[in-house]
């Protein structure tokens, strides 16, 4: 079988489950793991890579204003490659190519091609797209695994979580910095793992913007932000931007320096198998948040005024 997956998600657990073999192209964006970088890429960002958040946020709603992709195909190099299965998706304009432009391509190719479209929005069916994709490959059994493993794991997660966060913090997590994009879909479900549920979210729904004032009004403990596709050092530098918002620097979470900085494009954006492994990671700033908080608690009056 040849496969291509126009989608970063799909291409970690289709090498995951022993598929990475079969794969013949990739998008531009698939950089886990290492071996998928070395395969062609068939798609290209519109926008431009020097832009911080608040000009991809303006750049991408002109796009989709205007009807037009942030997203190249490249369906000649599509057509060459000549696979059996192309993986795609219906949940997000913004997060890959769009499905009617993949299947618009793969109807212009000789011969048949079956179209996969993946649209999970929970972590349940995160899940669930493991299976699809183990039987859409031939690997159910490799599948049937993976999600059970991830399964045993996010159990773990939710026992550590009780023991070691019994009293979770407020939090407010942002899946975009400028403007603010409380989370969505599979997100509030990790939160949920931890006993959190976020001050302000949209469970298996999609990621909106709200107003700087709904965020003031939340007045969260702690804040975690993991911008869409934004690797560390990148999210670093979105929650550095922030600071020319008067509103954001006036957050009692941010007077505190209680603000974690995610890899979201690894860890969270991506409905793959690595969400877990961003949800321990953020349990683990959370806790030591905890630890922090519990040193406060315990120094004398007269000493904190010396500190």
């Amino acid at each position: 079988m040849r496969i291509v997956s126009l989608l970063p998600s799909a291409t970690e657990i289709l090498f995951a489950i022993g598929a990475g073999e079969d794969l013949v192209g990739v998008t531009h964006e698939c950089d886990f793991p290492p071996q998928a970088t070395k395969l062609p890429a068939l798609t290209s960002s519109a926008i431009p890579t020097e832009s911080d958040a608040a000009a991809i946020d303006r750049h991408v709603r002109s796009g989709i204003h205007q009807g037009s992709s942030i997203y190249h195909l490249d369906a000649s190099l599509l057509e060459q490659l000549a696979p059996d299965l192309i993986v795609t998706q219906e949940l997000c304009e913004v997060c890959a190519v769009s499905y009617e432009r993949v299947t618009s391509a793969a109807r212009r190719m000789r011969g048949d091609r079956r179209v996969l479209a993946l649209e999970p929005s929970s972590f349940d069916e995160v899940l669930d797209t493991i299976s699809t994709l183990g039987a859409a490959s031939g690997r159910e059994a490799a599948a049937a695994k993976l999600v059970v493993q991830l399964a045993e794991e996010a159990e773990r997660l939710r026992e550590r979580a009780r023991r070691e966060l019994p009293d979770p913090p407020s939090l407010l997590f942002l899946e975009w910095s400028d403007p603010p994009f409380p989370p969505g879909h599979w997100t509030p479900d990790l939160l949920a793992l931890l006993g959190i549920r976020a001050s302000i979210d949209f469970p298996n729904a999609p990621a909106r913007a709200v107003p700087w004032e709904a965020i003031v009004d939340a007045d969260p403990d702690v804040i975690a932000v993991a911008p869409c596709g934004f690797d560390l050092p990148t999210a670093r530098r979105a929650v550095a931007d922030l600071d020319r918002h008067a509103t954001w620097r006036h957050l009692r979470a941010v007077r505190e320096g209680h603000v974690i900085t995610l890899d979201g494009n690894a860890y969270f954006n991506r409905p793959g198998v690595r969400l877990l492994e961003g949800t321990e990671k953020l349990l683990d700033a959370l806790v030591e948040f905890g630890d922090a908080r519990s040193r406060r608690a315990r120094v004398p009056a007269s000493d904190s005024r010396k500190t």
